[in-house]
């Protein structure tokens, strides 16, 4: 399979089109509508932070394989100013922009796998992957 695709994001409406691309690469992988919806969601979220906090970065979107199963990888990167509270930023409620988005706790929720590397002054890459059931 091995379908990819990589938004630049560097203006709100970059969001948009991560948050269309994403939703169009489930929903031709055969993931159903809510699960097409919460992929879109999570990548809507990641692209949100990108330009809250760094300003400008990437979201690269690929359709991956194991022997057992399909699904969509998600790597969201920058090279802002970092999170220095990995913890901190992963609890539910912790807002350094007072936003009311789902943030990291909720991107974490809406996928199966989630990982997060991070260096103050370094930037930040968050990876997550939602697996058809």
């Amino acid at each position: 399979m091995g379908s990819e695709c990589k938004v630049a994001i560097i203006s709100e409406r970059d969001i948009v089109v991560a948050r269309q691309k994403g939703r169009a690469l489930a929903t031709d992988l055969g993931f159903s509508l809510g699960d097409s919806t919460l992929i879109a969601t999570a990548i809507s979220e990641l692209a949100r932070n990108i330009i809250s906090y760094a300003g400008e970065g990437t979201v690269a979107m690929t359709v991956i394989c194991d022997s057992r199963r399909e699904g969509l990888l998600i790597v969201a990167s920058d090279e802002g100013p970092g999170i220095s509270d990995i913890p901190r930023a992963l609890r539910d409620g912790f807002s350094t922009f007072g936003s009311l988005g789902i943030g990291l706790p909720g991107v974490r929720r809406l996928m199966d796998e989630f990982a997060i590397e991070s260096k103050p002054g370094r930037g930040t890459t968050i990876t997550v992957t939602k697996w058809k059931p």
